[in-house]
């Protein structure tokens, strides 16, 4: 007998079982396939326009977290200076190091928040949703150097919160870079937050895109305990574009005073 709504049974869990064990053998950090749509404007930035716009300047150029160095390598195309790039996850490090070290460009694994080079050594340093000390980047960017962090934003898919009340609320990011940039003595160009409505396909992107950022929901079991709130979510969020959720970024730009 099929279970009450909400509650889940054995179709349930094979529905969403090859999205899990899709996500158990997930690297770098490619999500191609997976593209919600969008429901209203996107962010008035382009992280990635920038970035390239920042590295035709630069001489010796950093990307914290690059993952498996997808990003990276692309936004390095034709670039002439220095570039490095740092990975903190073992798994994705040697992979990001077999793709962009025949480019010229040497992978450090090493913690993102602790960054294992001397003062003032880059010009440049980029960041897209990995963790950064704003102490840190200030420390290695040499004087007239500048930062450029896209961040995923406090209001990131808040709709699942009544649902999982045991997610991550990592607080208000966007102040607290803010601050620390400036509390290092650098100057803040640009400091902007998004938030637009997205559509998922179904549950399933959804398990997949939360069992691959287990920060998001500690210890997420979507086939097991975690099954019945996510029936319920899917109920209660899938509208006539699908399962609709807030996608939060925020971008800054600052730059280390000469």
């Amino acid at each position: 007998m099929p279970g009450a709504p909400g509650q889940g049974d054995s179709t349930d869990v094979d529905r969403l079982r090859p999205y899990v064990e899709r996500a158990r053998r997930f690297r770098g950090w490619n999500l191609k396939g997976i593209a919600p749509k969008r429901i209203g404007p996107g962010p008035p930035w382009d992280y990635e326009g920038r970035a390239r716009e920042l590295l035709a300047r630069a001489t010796r150029a950093l990307d914290i977290g690059t993952g498996a160095g997808e990003l990276f390598a692309g936004l390095c195309n034709g670039y002439r200076g220095r570039a490095v790039a740092s990975e903190p996850w073992n798994v994705n490090a040697p992979i990001a190091k077999r793709r962009l070290s025949p480019l010229g460009i040497e992978v450090v694994h090493c913690a993102s928040l602790h960054l294992p080079f001397q003062d003032g050594v880059f010009d440049l340093v980029i960041d897209r949703h990995e963790e950064m000390d704003p102490d840190e980047v200030h420390r290695v960017l040499e004087p007239g150097g500048l930062v450029l962090t896209q961040q995923v934003g406090r209001n990131e898919w808040t709709e699942l919160r009544p649902f999982f009340p045991r997610m991550q609320d990592f607080g208000p990011l966007l102040d607290q870079y803010t601050r620390g940039f400036r509390h290092a003595g650098m100057i803040i160009g640009q400091a902007e937050t998004h938030d637009v409505r997205v559509a998922y396909r179904g549950l399933g992107e959804l398990v997949y895109l939360l069992c691959i950022s287990p920060w998001t929901i500690p210890e997420f079991d979507p086939l097991g305990r975690d099954l019945a709130p996510l029936l319920l979510l899917e109920d209660r969020l899938t509208t006539r574009d699908g399962l609709v959720l807030t996608e939060s970024r925020f971008l800054i730009e600052a730059r280390k005073p000469s």
